[in-house]
């Protein structure tokens, strides 16, 4: 199953048209929006929130 949407808690809806692209937008995500948690979060641990 390919991933391409996810909600953070916060409420932003992140989608992308592949998984690369979905990791890549939610660590930017991260970074911009919840810096403290940027570097707290795996690949995989993205992928397991994201539908």
């Amino acid at each position: 199953m390919v991933r391409t949407r996810l909600r953070c808690p916060c409420g932003e809806m992140i989608t992308a048209p592949d998984e690369d692209l979905l990791v890549e937008r939610a660590y930017e995500h991260l970074a911009a929006e919840h810096p403290a948690l940027a570097d707290t979060y795996t690949r995989d641990e993205v992928l397991f929130m994201a539908y």
